[in-house]
């Protein structure tokens, strides 16, 4: 099981989101569980190359 980070927050009445690995890229639901599905659906769609050219956060280790 691999676990993706998401920052969400409500909007009105909507909620919204993002993958914290995919910044660039939001979604929306309408409930806390309806988001969850679209950020699911969204990181399938950007891990899996459906969306060409999409930028992500990296991670630099200084010594």
């Amino acid at each position: 099981m691999q676990k993706i980070k998401y920052v969400h927050w409500q909007e009105d009445d909507s909620w919204l989101g993002y993958l914290e690995e995919y910044p660039d890229y939001w979604t929306q639901g309408e409930t806390v569980t309806d988001l969850v599905e679209h950020l699911k659906d969204l990181y399938l769609d950007l891990s899996g190359g459906h969306i060409p050219g999409a930028r992500k956060i990296g991670e630099l280790v200084m010594p």
